[in-house]
């Protein structure tokens, strides 16, 4: 049951109910075990940043930053600036110092609270430069400070700035008085085109998504969520809210890299997700497959087919599946299902809210045969997260997006462009009123730049309007989700499309380099470096060939004609990806342009 407060007063209405039972939990990796935080604890500690940001002289709907990955200082920050009116700007950990900079002088921020060494010299370097800068908060005491820093502070010695000062009725007054139209945060898109820009999120919007999900998801105080995603993503972000209003316990997973052993060592009932993780896990219960011995080949392939038909062909569609496949599959989900989940620390799993791209569908299908409870769903930033979602208590289509959210009304545009309108939808950029208005109709409804329809109540998508690309022969081609389609091969890790003007279809390719040399070794194809792996000529066959199984059912002018293998994965730090992991095309288009063009040679 979801708590009636407001953000503002939530953390200590929960308090008052839960007492000493456990909010969140985080890992200690010197002692490598999970600490517990009480909900007496975590509002004590909110109350104390809400004095130490009014010692600071933070006032009303001020902005300020948190640039960390996920701590739980970050709840801190962020449930003890609400107790004031004030808002939270929170920057991805990966953020350079040109976009920190841009954020900071667009926002007119005066503090930023830094998780670690990289976050705090990246800040600092902007504090030096940025005169409406004043002081950096850090929150891990290892960091290292600038030997010129004098005014940045360590998190203990930003909250001992109110010691003995008692402002509890100025914050009380102040938690009365927030306004539901209050800002809460400025979320900025990781920008894949063009210049960022900041989505403002009030309480009214995070109040209205809290009620649209009322029903919607099996979700209880008995839940405990595995935080994977950055809390910076309004995915992560919305759904970490919900449980903390149901009063879940929140294991925030410190390092996404550690996930798989985060999940072993916590065994979480809930995590959201985007589908690149479950590729992941379908890749790595493909290679399982692949390497066993042909009995136990043949039970994990029959376990997934049982499990294909009971919950995909009968459950999802809300239909009674047949007393014999129901003892099959009884029997299979106890042994062998029940020891793929074991490993991988999903044995408790209730259901794992996944969005952020589209799911591709054989991707679907495996998770859901494994007995895995995937709830798919799609949102955006300008929409509080969720737009629509499945219900687990109604018949799910594979593929689709879900049933809209109670209190979001959608209805399709030009181009079956997804419009929406509601509580949750924004009501602008920040400080950027001709974009707003751009995104914002006269009518009030917002547009989503993603194609698609309803069916049966559930909402499909069909492809991202804004990144259709048209072939020099007229041909529109949906690179997102062409992409999805290969990527689920296990010797492909990422695949970019270029279509757009040329005359056909062509790609980039990053390979599993580990099941890439491993082939090239049992073929007998020397190489003595990456870059010249990916060149060999029958390496890339290889990969082409198993591009061409997976294109046979697309139209002839959507498949990829060419192909180009990359030696080394995108990065971030040569601006390829943003900070949610999606490419950046215009700088793919420039930075590879030798390679592409070569692939379009006669």
């Amino acid at each position: 049951m979801q708590n009636p407060s407001p953000l503002p007063s939530l953390i200590q209405s929960q308090a008052k109910k839960y007492a000493d039972r456990a909010a969140m939990l985080y890992r200690d990796d010197q002692q490598q075990t999970w600490k517990e935080i009480s909900w007496n604890s975590y509002a004590e500690t909110v109350s104390r940043v809400s004095a130490s940001l009014l010692e600071l002289g933070v006032g009303i709907q001020e902005n300020i930053a948190v640039f960390s990955q996920n701590m739980p200082e970050c709840m801190y920050v962020d449930f003890g600036a609400y107790g004031i009116r004030a808002v939270t700007i929170p920057f991805y950990a990966t953020s350079s110092e040109m976009q920190v900079k841009y954020m900071v002088s667009d926002a007119k921020i005066h503090y930023i609270f830094v998780g670690e060494q990289y976050q705090y010299d990246t800040a600092y370097r902007v504090l030096k430069i940025e005169h409406s800068m004043r002081r950096l908060i850090i929150f891990d005491h290892a960091v290292r400070k600038d030997p010129q820093d004098m005014v940045s502070l360590y998190f203990d010695e930003f909250l001992a700035l109110s010691d003995g000062k008692d402002h509890s009725k100025e914050i009380a007054q102040l938690t009365a008085e927030s306004d539901e139209d209050d800002l809460a945060n400025i979320l900025y898109t990781s920008g894949t085109t063009g210049i960022s820009k900041g989505v403002m999120l009030t309480h009214r919007m995070y109040n209205a998504a809290f009620r649209g999900h009322i029903g919607a998801l099996p979700l209880s105080d008995r839940d405990l969520i595995m935080n994977f995603l950055p809390f910076t993503h309004v995915f992560e972000r919305g759904w970490s809210y919900l449980c903390i209003k149901t009063g879940c316990t929140l294991a925030v997973n410190r390092r996404p890299q550690n996930i798989l052993q985060s999940l072993r060592e916590v065994h979480p009932t809930c995590m959201c997700a985007v589908p690149r993780f479950w590729e992941k896990v379908y890749a790595g219960v493909q290679e399982k497959i692949n390497t066993s011995s042909p009995i136990q080949r043949r039970m994990l392939e029959d376990a997934l087919r049982i499990g294909k038909e009971y919950n995909v062909d009968y459950k999802m569609r809300g239909l009674t599946p047949p007393l014999a496949l129901k003892m099959q599959y009884l029997f299979y989900e106890k042994t062998v299902i029940a020891l793929l989940l074991k490993t991988l620390g999903l044995e408790r799993g209730n259901f794992f809210p996944t969005a952020g791209a589209a799911i591709p569908p054989v991707i679907e299908e495996f998770v859901r045969s494994a007995g895995i409870m995937m709830i798919a769903g799609y949102g955006l930033t300008e929409s509080t997260a969720t737009v629509s979602c499945d219900r687990w208590n109604m018949p799910i289509t594979l593929g689709s997006i879900g049933r809209v959210l109670d209190g979001v009304k959608v209805k399709f545009g030009e181009n079956n462009e997804i419009l929406l309108k509601g509580d949750t939808i924004t009501k602008g950029y920040y400080r950027k009123a001709e974009i707003t208005a751009m995104a914002i109709d006269e009518d009030g409804w917002f547009h989503t730049g993603d194609a698609g329809y309803m069916q049966n109540g559930e909402l499909f998508m069909t492809e991202r309007i804004k990144d259709l690309f048209k072939t020099s022969n007229g041909k529109y081609i949906a690179p997102q989700m062409l992409e999805s389609k290969f990527c689920v091969d296990r010797y492909i890790d990422q695949l970019v499309i270029i279509a757009d003007q040329h005359k056909f279809v062509s790609a980039l390719v990053i390979p599993e380099y580990g099941l890439l040399e491993d082939i090239a070794r049992k073929r007998g194809i020397p190489f003595s470096s990456r870059a010249e792996l990916c060149a060999n000529p029958d390496i890339v066959q290889f990969i082409m060939d198993r591009i061409d199984t997976i294109q046979q059912d697309l139209a002839s002018y959507e498949q990829v004609k060419r192909i180009t293998l990359l030696p080394e994965p995108f990065s971030m730090e040569r601006g390829e990806l943003t900070n949610t992991l999606k490419v950046k095309r215009p700088v793919l288009n420039e930075r590879y342009k030798e390679l592409i063009d070569k692939m379009y040679e006669e």
